[in-house]
């Protein structure tokens, strides 16, 4: 970790010094490494707690080695707001975050993002629709934003991941943990292919109000944030509250007034979010808004609406036929479909999603999966 990295996790980490505090010392010394070697007099006499000039002056050694070994790991990045990988809109934002860690490609930040929200318990059609739309858009140069929960945002990320595109999970913890749990392995893939996203220091576990703050970054650096089901309670109205303040596009799908989860949609699209009938509505106002940032997105896979649109991941071809032939009626892991069929994990994920979404697999504890038989009227 070189002097200037350093010095912007001092800064990132000085208790009771907040990111625009930490900010302004920065430009008034030149540089975060000038700033922290300011001395003990130039660090109060611009107001800062004894606490805080502690900390900048003599953080704890044991807490830098582990960030300094984290760094140098591949993949593994500290993005600071004078990096030129910070992403731009991001910074536009109140209250923006002082650093970010990344385990990936710190270059998707500035890349076109569509944020794609919703409920952590969908229905098989919600989760259905948020992985075409995601693969749709991805396929046409959109990088798909979420936060790794467990529903929507699971079939966005993985949606993108089909389509061959890019997609960025921001996280609610340390960008060292990863929750929930169940979704340990596709942040693997996300890694690998895409870019974790976090602002609170390594090691931090899952408290309740991390995960407004992490809103915050998911429509901060998209150009426009789309719900697909959310209850009238959800968090993700406050992403799109949030995306609305920061002046970004919010788009909503509408559903069954039946279902209470399209309440939270509905109510949003009577506040003033743009009504969704395809991912060409989205490409239609988001095109422009790409292409003023410097960005030309590829046109959408042609099709008559978004249901055909994942074509690399959502068709069903010959592979599906190895993987059911792989799937036994009895429980088996992940490692043993990739003996049985030949396919990548990648592949495997995303057509395991689907099938479950389709009611013919289904995920068992464990790791586990499992065909599910289909009854059979009497004829």
């Amino acid at each position: 970790m070189d002097e200037e990295t350093e010095a912007w996790v001092r800064l990132a980490e000085a208790p009771g010094l907040g990111a625009a505090a930490a900010a302004a010392l920065v430009e008034n010394f030149g540089s975060a490494a000038r700033a922290v070697a300011a001395g003990r007099g130039a660090l109060a006499s611009r107001g800062l707690e004894a606490e805080a000039i502690e900390a900048l002056l003599a953080p704890p050694a044991e807490r830098m080695a582990r960030i300094a070994a984290w760094l140098g790991e591949p993949g593994h990045h500290l993005v600071s707001r004078h990096s030129p990988d910070y992403p731009a809109l991001l910074a536009e934002a109140a209250g923006a975050p002082l650093v970010l860690y990344v385990n990936g490609d710190p270059g998707l930040l500035s890349m076109p993002q569509l944020a794609v929200v919703g409920s952590r318990n969908p229905t098989r059609g919600g989760a259905r629709t948020a992985l075409e739309f995601a693969a749709h858009l991805a396929a046409s140069g959109l990088t798909i934003t979420s936060g790794l929960a467990t529903g929507i945002d699971t079939a966005a990320h993985e949606g993108a991941l089909s389509a061959g595109g890019s997609t960025i999970a921001v996280l609610g913890t340390g960008i060292d943990r990863v929750y929930p749990a169940a979704n340990r392995e596709l942040a693997h893939r996300i890694a690998g292919r895409g870019a974790l996203v976090s602002e609170f220091p390594l090691g931090s576990p899952p408290e309740a109000w991390h995960f407004p703050r992490r809103n915050r970054i998911i429509s901060g650096m998209s150009l426009g944030t789309l719900v697909v089901e959310a209850a009238q309670r959800s968090g993700s109205l406050i992403t799109a509250r949030l995306a609305a303040e920061q002046g970004r596009e919010v788009f909503a799908i509408p559903g069954s007034i039946h279902n209470a989860l399209a309440r939270g949609c509905h109510r949003l699209i009577r506040d003033g979010a743009r009504l969704v009938e395809s991912a060409d509505d989205i490409f239609a106002e988001l095109a422009p808004l790409a292409g003023a940032l410097g960005t030309r997105l590829g046109e959408p896979p042609s099709d008559t609406d978004s249901a055909a649109a994942g074509a690399a991941g959502t068709q069903r071809d010959g592979d599906y036929d190895k993987l059911l032939e792989a799937l036994a009626w009895e429980p088996v892991d992940m490692d043993t479909l990739i003996e049985r069929s030949g396919l990548t994990i990648d592949q495997l994920s995303s057509m395991l999603l689907i099938l479950e979404l389709e009611g013919e697999v289904e995920t068992l504890p464990g790791g586990k999966f499992s065909r599910v038989r289909q009854e059979r009227l009497p004829e």
